[in-house]
């Protein structure tokens, strides 16, 4: 029975994803809004919806109750989606350009903004890196995580502002498919879709997504139950994998249509949004938890590695303004090095 709620909800969230894409770029188009404007902003701060609110309600209900295992889950989440942004979807998105790269007249590489991207990998390290910092400060600077939050949140403003008065580069109509709910509009010959219609239609989206999201990681949490799996490994690699699928589908969808820019930007605005708000949550509402100790070191430690992949796979298309699907692949070996020293840890060998 498991398996078939995985698959149904692996059904639903790829459903969930297709009209979200969809109706994503008719409202960036409807408001006017960049290229990156609509991956980095719209769609990561939509599609990161799912892995936001498992680690939010976890850290409330911890603040609630007092128990400290579900503050500690919450930010075993907050840091899992950080991670998995920059490993597994980068692999995943590689895997996708290096399929496209096989039609004639293609090859590998990705035709992104590197402003754009760039500005969003910028955004993620500095902001990440004061989160993670805040997590070594001593319990008698309680209030330095304080001001760390704020300063994440106002980060994120500045970021949001920055992409919002963007100018387009193009047309965004240009390689529009017809909106999905437009067939509900008797009149949709006469005129193109309203703003209510897109809407609604991102709206049902994120709707599929987030259920098909919870069923996924609820099946998966009774598999892993069954089979004996630790919740360490369910809190920070197998959750975040489901939660972070909207992320990859929605980027394959795009990489197919030859959207690069959306692709990309939705995975690295997501991190951007990763990295400024689910931090706070646990900054304000989850100080003592949000520390680096012998108990939460194996959580803290794939931040180190979420940077080093965003190094290795970002700082060669920053000095030469080229990025290749075989560029993103490393993302994968640096997933696969953190369930090494998952699978050591949970051993005893360190």
């Amino acid at each position: 029975m498991d398996v078939v709620l995985l698959f149904a909800a692996l059904a639903l969230i790829l459903a969930g994803a297709e009209l979200f894409t969809n109706g994503v770029e008719w409202m960036g188009h409807k408001l006017d809004l960049a290229e990156g404007a609509v991956g980095s902003v719209l769609a990561a701060v939509g599609t990161a919806m799912p892995e936001t609110m498992i680690p939010f309600v976890a850290i409330v209900m911890g603040a609630q109750t007092g128990h400290a295992d579900e503050a500690g889950i919450g930010v075993g989440a907050i840091l899992g989606a950080p991670f998995m942004l920059a490993t597994l979807a980068m692999l995943v998105t590689g895997v996708a350009v290096l399929i496209r790269a096989r039609t004639p007249g293609r090859d590998d590489r990705l035709h992104v903004e590197p402003s754009v991207i760039g500005r969003d990998v910028r955004h993620f390290v500095v902001a990440y890196a004061l989160a993670i910092g805040a997590a070594f400060l001593p319990a008698s600077l309680g209030t330095g995580k304080v001001v760390v939050a704020v300063v994440l949140l106002g980060m994120y403003v500045l970021y949001v502002r920055a992409h919002l008065r963007e100018e387009r580069a193009v047309d965004a109509g240009e390689g529009l498919r017809p909106l999905r709910f437009h067939r509900l509009d008797r009149r949709r010959h006469e005129r193109p879709p309203h703003l209510r219609l897109i809407t609604l239609q991102v709206a049902v989206a994120l709707g599929a997504i987030v259920v098909g999201a919870i069923v996924f990681v609820d099946a998966v949490g009774q598999l892993a139950g069954s089979l004996g799996v630790d919740a360490t490994i369910m809190t920070l690699v197998v959750a975040p994998i489901a939660t972070e699928l909207p992320e990859k589908f929605n980027s394959v969808i795009w990489i197919r249509q030859g959207k690069d820019t959306l692709s990309l930007g939705n995975i690295t605005g997501a991190m951007v949004f990763q990295s400024c708000i689910p931090t706070v949550v646990a900054l304000v509402l989850a100080p003592d938890a949000w520390s680096v100790t012998s108990s939460s070191a194996l959580g803290f430690a794939s931040a180190g590695i979420a940077f080093a992949s965003t190094a290795a796979i970002f700082a060669p298309m920053l000095r030469r303004d080229r990025l290749t699907g075989r560029a993103m692949l490393i993302g994968g070996v640096f997933y696969a090095v953190y369930l090494g020293v998952v699978a050591a840890s949970l051993a005893g060998a360190i």
